[in-house]
Order: structure tokens, then C-alpha cells, then sequence
């Protein structure tokens, strides 16, 4: 069903029949109580982005205030991150055969009579601290997940764990929302264990994008105490007698640290900067640098180094990738000259070394560096192709592929 819209007046007493039926397949209709087997969906459109609900409100915020019930949204099993669903296009829809609607639904209620919510249980094991109506929503979501994508139930232990990750976060996702709401209900330290005993947390991808705004909001109180004289002359003295202390940069960090499929909010300004801002010899291992778009990443890139260096001063840059030998061999030797042309006016000395043998991809520096790179630059999906895409102007705004990446720090002149 629709989204009811934020500002339409609901009924309560409709909420709470809703409620019941949620929790217990049943609802009353004059002196007789009924029962049913039916699933509710809520499908709407949100007002804002999902950082200003975190700030401002929570992701139920497009609700009516009668549906922003801890109790009633308790009883949803999941949350489909709906912004990260891209738009319908008219060149999505097949010009061929389809599943005729009656056939498919029949398929679909067919599948409801096969359990397999216990499919996991051999290979992990739910937190303790899960309640069960989370478990519910977790088990009836896997479930779900498993007669679309394997209604054979055979699955690996890794096809498993995926399935298994994504009902863990959508149900999440609800119970986050939910403290946001209502405070006195306890936070759950949602996961799983393998059968090693190795805890395996999971987060969802707005928490990682934005976890400044994602913890639950504090209470706020109608009057706050007024400072008392006393606290103010000391707040006085303190200010006048504490010295200011120098500020000292915190420490890059060292390790590995993964990203999410469509994820946002990811640039090489934050990803690759701080480990690249003061080298003045760098080179980049990538065996893939060939495609226009790829091409342009490395361009991104080189821009951001330029920018960040004095504009009297030079840096060297060394790209360390294979050879197109094929049909398009010709317009990626332009490509790269072209580059090489561009980046030496703004004193960036670009070279290119042809190496057959590489497969992995890295960025090393002078200053002893090694970022080892899952994806090398091409971390970033494709965009709408418009022109007024804002994620053509700013790698923030796109999404991103799952992929990695390890910082190590060799000193100075370390290989």
C-alpha cells in the first residue's frame, strides 16, 4: 500500500486494529474475529535525504503522526533502503516476454507454504540480546530472500551469510528508527556469530555514511538549568587563566577499512588525500587505466594533487599499467598524452611505464606510504550519463562498488 503522507489525518483506532493484525494475524470485525494471512508493504516517497532525517528526525519522519507509534513500527520486519533504488526509466522495461501477472503470483504465494527461515542456523548463530520479534522480522525476511533467490535451498555458506546480512540490517534499520522515537526501549546489539565463535557486527550503510547524525538523539528537556554566579566567575577565571593549547594533527590512520555496495559520501579528497597531500614522488600501480571514464577518475585524481600543492612547486607522478593492444590501442595512447599534456601545466610531471606483469593496484610514496587498492580508482558506479548529474561534479554524490582498501606506512623511503 501508499504511504499515507505526513500530513493526512489517520485514525487511530485504524492503527491500532493495524497493530493487532500485525502481532497476531487476527482483527476483529463487529463481534467476530477473523483471521489472515496477508503481508502489508508501505511504499512512499520521503520529503528529504536521509542525512537531514537523521539530524532533524528519523527515516519514519514521512509517516502521519498516528503511524509514528513505537509499538506499530515494531511490528515491521524490514526497511528497504528505498533511496538507493535507482529511478525507473523507460529503458528498463523489456520489449520482450514477461511472467503474466496472474502466473507470478501464483508462484509467489506457492512459495510462502516453504519455510526456510531456519536455513542459516547450521552455519551462524543470531546475537543473545535479539529479542524474538526481531528474530521474526530477521528469520521471515530470510525466508522471503531465500524462496526468490534459491527456492531449491541450495545455498553456500557464503550465499547464506549474504542473505542473512541484508535481514539483519533491514530489520536494523527499523529498531534504530525506533529509539529515536521512543527512548525507553533498549538498544540491541544486532549480529551474528559463526560457528568459530567470531562475532560478525552489522551496521547499516547510513550508520557508516553518516554516524555523527545516525546515534539516536538525546531527550531534549523544556528548561535548562540557568549557570549560577559562581559557575559563571569561574567560567570566567578559566577562560582567562587556561592556556590554549596547540593544535596537533591527529594520526593517519593505518589498516583496512572496506566500503559497502552504493554506498555514498566517499571521495579520493577523504580517501586518498591525507596520504598523498605532502608526497612529492608517487606512483600508481593500475593495470586498468584505459577507459574514458577511467581515464577521468585519474584525472580526478591528479586535480586533487595539483590543488594541494604549491603552485610553485612540482610533483611526479609515475602510472605503472598495461598496454591496450587492442582495437582501441591508439585512442588510449591519446588519452594518456593528453593527460600527461594537461597535468604538466599545473606542475604535475605525469609519466607512464608499461608493465604486463601486474595485477594488484597500489598508490606508493616518497614519504612511505602504500595504499593497496581493491578496485585501484575505478571505485565509482555509473551515473545517469545527464550532464546535470551532480555526481559528475562531486564524487560525494555517487555511489560506489563494494571494495577495499589498506593503508601502510613503511616510512620515509620505505618500498
Amino acid at each position: 500500500m501508499s504511504s499515507p503522507g505526513k500530513k493526512k489525518r489517520t485514525d487511530k483506532a485504524l492503527v491500532n486494529i493495524m497493530k493487532n493484525y500485525m502481532a497476531n494475524k487476527s482483527f476483529s470485525r463487529g463481534v467476530e474475529t477473523l483471521g489472515a494471512e496477508a503481508s502489508m508493504v508501505f511504499v512512499g516517497n520521503t520529503s528529504h535525504n536521509v542525512p537531514y532525517m537523521l539530524k532533524h528526525s528519523d527515516l519514519f519522519d514521512e509517516l502521519p503522526e498516528a503511524y509514528h507509534d513505537s509499538a506499530y513500527l515494531d511490528r515491521l520486519h524490514f526497511y528497504i533502503p528505498g533511496w538507493e533504488v535507482d529511478t525507473i526509466r523507460s529503458e528498463m522495461f523489456s520489449s520482450g516476454y514477461g511472467f503474466v501477472v496472474n502466473y507470478i503470483a501464483e508462484v509467489l504465494r506457492s512459495l510462502r507454504n516453504t519455510d526456510y527461515s531456519d536455513r542459516y542456523q547450521p552455519h551462524f548463530t543470531l546475537g543473545s540480546d535479539i529479542s524474538t520479534r526481531d528474530r521474526d522480522g530477521i528469520h521471515k525476511t530470510f525466508s522471503g530472500l531465500m524462496n526468490f533467490i534459491y527456492p531449491g535451498g541450495e545455498a553456500t555458506q557464503e550465499e547464506i551469510e549474504e542473505l542473512l546480512r541484508f535481514a539483519v540490517e533491514g530489520r536494523k534499520r527499523v529498531k534504530d528508527q525506533i529509539l529515536r522515537i521512543d527512548t525507553t526501549m533498549a538498544a540491541v546489539n544486532f549480529g551474528y556469530s559463526d560457528k568459530t565463535g567470531t562475532w560478525r557486527g552489522v551496521t547499516t550503510l547510513e550508520e557508516d555514511e553518516y554516524p555523527d547524525y545516525y546515534q539516536a538523539r538525546r531527550p531534549e528537556t523544556e528548561h535548562e538549568a540557568e549557570p549560577s554566579a559562581e559557575s559563571e566567575l569561574a567560567q570566567e577565571e578559566a577562560n582567562v587563566v587556561a592556556p590554549v593549547a596547540p593544535e596537533v594533527a591527529a594520526p593517519l590512520f593505518e589498516g583496512h577499512r572496506e566500503f559497502q555496495e552504493n554506498q555514498r559520501g566517499v571521495s579520493y579528497e577523504t580517501l586518498l588525500m591525507p596520504y598523498l597531500r605532502d608526497a612529492t614522488n608517487i606512483t600508481i600501480v593500475d593495470p586498468y587505466i584505459r577507459l574514458p571514464h577511467q581515464g577521468r577518475n585519474l584525472v580526478n585524481l591528479l586535480a586533487l594533487l595539483a590543488a594541494a600543492k604549491d603552485p610553485a612547486d612540482e610533483i611526479a607522478v609515475t602510472l605503472v599499467t598495461k598496454e591496450d593492444r587492442g582495437e582501441y590501442a591508439q585512442q588510449h595512447l591519446l588519452m594518456l598524452k593528453d593527460i600527461q599534456d594537461s597535468a604538466a601545466t599545473v606542475g604535475v610531471q605525469f609519466t607512464v611505464t608499461w608493465d604486463e606483469t601486474i595485477h594488484d593496484r597500489s598508490i606508493r610514496t616518497d614519504d612511505g606510504w602504500k595504499l593497496l587498492l581493491g578496485r585501484g580508482l575505478d571505485i565509482f558506479q555509473k551515473g545517469s550519463g545527464s550532464q546535470f548529474d551532480l555526481g559528475s561534479r562531486r564524487q560525494e554524490f555517487r555511489q560506489v562498488f563494494a571494495f577495499g582498501i589498506t593503508y601502510i606506512n613503511k616510512g620515509e623511503g620505505g618500498s
